[in-house]
């Protein structure tokens, strides 16, 4: 995600040393937690866990849902601690990650480091120990390409990071596939797909109410370096295709007729909130009225709706 120059604000004491005292065990540990971005993390699995179902046709072993879970649970958390790390200088700086642990020094930067490292080699050997080798890999893979591909690489150099950044956060669906059979096949990958053209609309909206943000930090968001129409249009064509993917599962013959009519429903949805922002962004619409976080809030929800309908498609058949 080009970096300028900076203006210097009170967001944090980052590096800031503080004695015990000042950082008391309940807080450390909440701050800990924190570095993993738990919320991020319960989306990540929103995804996996229906493909669980999906590749077993029914329900899978429930102790292997449960490892693959907490592995996947310690590999995305390990890559977030150390996506904090690395962006702790831009997080000291933008409103809404002044509050982070490096930011605040509740953490410090030399012991986010190693945590991130820890979860890293501990959510490896747990997939390939206790799941198999084939989701050790995938999952180390996104954790790799996501702290050197997006973070170091991409974000702060292209205005297209969230789009092939997004890809680790495909991942996850793969994963989710791999656990049950120990190998790969087209409905992981068709879902692959639908995660990654939905990863842009998705965060694009978010990031037209946060620009000034990463405006000031030198971010080049998309909505950074273009205006509000561009990105809407932009939001429009990833939403037609996302939405045009995720009917690929029924004719490949792995979803019936409860998976489509969801995906038809959430879909439709979908694209008359994505179609609304373009037309207001047409109309040069800006602050509050642009709506923009309606879709941004949407798009969680669709995901959501669509895995539940992956899971519970199997039964209906």
């Amino acid at each position: 995600m080009c970096v300028t120059a900076v203006e210097s604000r009170p967001a944090g004491v980052l590096g800031e040393s503080k004695s015990s005292i000042h950082r008391p065990f309940g807080a450390r540990v909440k701050a800990f937690v924190a570095l993993t971005k738990p919320r991020i993390i319960e989306l990540l699995l929103i995804t996996t866990v229906p493909v669980m179902f999906l590749a077993q046709q029914g329900v899978p072993d429930l102790k292997l849902v449960l490892l693959t879970c907490l592995g996947g649970y310690l590999s995305a958390g390990g890559a977030n601690a150390l996506n904090m790390y690395i962006d702790r200088d831009i997080d000291a700086l933008m409103d809404r990650t002044s509050q982070r642990p490096l930011v605040t020094g509740m953490v410090s930067p030399r012991e986010c480091l190693a945590f991130g490292i820890t979860l890293a080699v501990v959510s490896t050997l747990l997939f390939g120990l206790t799941v198999n080798w084939l989701s050790a890999w995938l999952s180390l893979g996104a954790l790799l390409f996501y702290v050197v591909v997006y973070t170091m690489i991409l974000k702060r150099r292209t205005s297209q990071n969230i789009v092939w950044g997004g890809i680790a956060g495909c991942l996850p669906v793969l994963i989710g596939w791999s656990s049950v059979t120990n190998s790969m096949s087209w409905a992981p990958v068709v879902l692959f797909l639908v995660m990654f053209f939905w990863t842009p609309p998705h965060y694009w909206p978010l990031s037209m109410k946060v620009r000034e943000d990463y405006a000031r930090v030198g971010v080049p968001m998309l909505p950074v370096v273009a205006s509000n129409k561009v990105v809407a249009k932009q939001i429009v064509i990833y939403s037609w295709v996302m939405v045009a993917v995720s009917l690929l599962l029924t004719p490949l013959g792995y979803t019936g007729w409860f998976y489509t009519a969801v995906a038809l429903l959430a879909g439709g949805f979908w694209l008359w909130e994505a179609h609304g922002l373009q037309n207001r962004a047409k109309a040069e619409v800006t602050g509050a009225k642009l709506k923009e976080m309606r879709l941004f809030h949407w798009s969680i929800t669709y995901v959501s709706i669509l895995f539940l309908a992956v899971a519970v498609d199997p039964f209906l058949r």
